[in-house]
Protein backbone atom coordinates (compact mmCIF):
# COMPACT_ATOMS: atom_id res chain seq x y z
CA UNK A 1 0.00 0.00 0.00
CA UNK A 2 1.07 3.35 -0.16
CA UNK A 3 1.49 6.09 2.60
CA UNK A 4 2.96 9.66 2.69
CA UNK A 5 5.91 10.17 5.28
CA UNK A 6 3.71 11.91 7.59
CA UNK A 7 2.50 9.05 9.05
CA UNK A 8 6.13 7.30 9.77
CA UNK A 9 8.09 10.21 10.67
CA UNK A 10 8.65 13.99 11.41
CA UNK A 11 10.85 16.44 9.64
CA UNK A 12 13.11 19.14 9.91
CA UNK A 13 14.33 21.63 7.68
CA UNK A 14 17.14 24.63 7.17
CA UNK A 15 19.32 26.25 5.03
CA UNK A 16 23.39 26.51 4.66
CA UNK A 17 23.66 29.25 2.30
CA UNK A 18 21.84 27.91 -1.14
CA UNK A 19 21.63 24.26 0.26
CA UNK A 20 18.50 22.79 1.92
CA UNK A 21 19.33 20.21 4.84
CA UNK A 22 16.15 18.04 5.79
CA UNK A 23 16.05 15.81 8.75
CA UNK A 24 14.15 13.20 8.25
CA UNK A 25 12.97 11.02 11.90
CA UNK A 26 11.27 7.85 12.13
CA UNK A 27 8.50 8.24 15.08
CA UNK A 28 9.30 4.84 15.85
CA UNK A 29 12.38 2.45 15.08
CA UNK A 30 10.87 -0.03 13.67
CA UNK A 31 10.29 2.11 10.59
CA UNK A 32 13.75 3.39 10.13
CA UNK A 33 14.55 0.37 7.80
CA UNK A 34 11.02 1.69 5.28
CA UNK A 35 12.51 4.88 5.26
CA UNK A 36 15.94 4.11 4.07
CA UNK A 37 14.43 1.47 1.71
CA UNK A 38 12.20 4.24 0.23
CA UNK A 39 13.74 7.52 0.81
CA UNK A 40 16.61 7.36 -1.37
CA UNK A 41 18.52 10.59 -2.59
CA UNK A 42 17.39 10.26 -6.29
CA UNK A 43 13.35 9.78 -5.09
CA UNK A 44 13.66 13.32 -2.99
CA UNK A 45 14.89 14.71 -5.90
CA UNK A 46 12.43 13.72 -8.04
CA UNK A 47 9.80 15.19 -5.91
CA UNK A 48 11.53 18.44 -5.44
CA UNK A 49 11.49 18.57 -9.34
CA UNK A 50 13.20 21.95 -10.30
CA UNK A 51 13.46 23.61 -7.13
CA UNK A 52 16.29 21.47 -6.77
CA UNK A 53 18.67 22.46 -9.31
CA UNK A 54 22.00 20.33 -7.82
CA UNK A 55 22.68 16.94 -6.49
CA UNK A 56 20.94 15.41 -3.60
CA UNK A 57 22.98 13.66 -1.32
CA UNK A 58 21.71 11.22 2.15
CA UNK A 59 23.27 10.79 5.08
CA UNK A 60 22.26 7.78 7.28
CA UNK A 61 22.25 7.70 10.76
CA UNK A 62 20.26 4.27 11.77
CA UNK A 63 21.38 4.99 15.69
CA UNK A 64 19.09 7.98 15.71
CA UNK A 65 16.48 6.57 13.49
CA UNK A 66 16.89 9.42 10.41
CA UNK A 67 18.24 9.83 7.23
CA UNK A 68 19.48 13.81 6.21
CA UNK A 69 19.48 15.02 2.87
CA UNK A 70 21.55 17.87 2.04
CA UNK A 71 19.60 19.50 -1.63
CA UNK A 72 22.56 21.66 -3.17
CA UNK A 73 21.17 24.49 -5.17
CA UNK A 74 17.75 24.33 -4.16
CA UNK A 75 17.08 28.16 -2.49
CA UNK A 76 17.63 30.13 -5.40
CA UNK A 77 20.96 31.45 -3.56
CA UNK A 78 19.69 31.38 -0.49
CA UNK A 79 19.01 33.59 2.30
CA UNK A 80 19.68 37.74 1.00
CA UNK A 81 19.89 36.94 -2.69
CA UNK A 82 17.14 34.70 -2.92
CA UNK A 83 13.79 35.81 -4.32
CA UNK A 84 12.01 32.78 -2.64
CA UNK A 85 9.54 32.80 -0.07
CA UNK A 86 11.28 30.45 1.57
CA UNK A 87 14.43 31.33 0.53
CA UNK A 88 15.70 29.60 4.35
CA UNK A 89 14.57 26.14 2.91
CA UNK A 90 11.96 25.83 6.35
CA UNK A 91 9.31 24.62 4.76
CA UNK A 92 11.26 21.36 2.74
CA UNK A 93 10.73 19.28 5.57
CA UNK A 94 7.08 19.15 5.51
CA UNK A 95 6.97 19.29 1.68
CA UNK A 96 9.39 15.90 2.17
CA UNK A 97 6.39 14.62 4.52
CA UNK A 98 4.10 14.50 1.34
CA UNK A 99 6.09 12.36 -0.08
CA UNK A 100 4.35 8.60 -0.77
CA UNK A 101 6.28 5.45 -0.03
CA UNK A 102 5.23 2.03 -0.47
CA UNK A 103 4.81 -0.11 2.81
CA UNK A 104 3.63 -3.32 3.39
CA UNK A 105 0.67 -3.62 6.00
CA UNK A 106 2.89 -5.40 8.72
CA UNK A 107 5.12 -2.58 8.52
CA UNK A 108 2.97 -0.18 10.16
Amino acid sequence: MKISLSRIAHARSGDKGDTANIGLIAFDERHYPVLAREVTAERVKQHFGSLCQGEVERFELPNLGALNFLLHRSLGGGGTVSLRLDAQGKTYGAALLRMEIAIDESEL
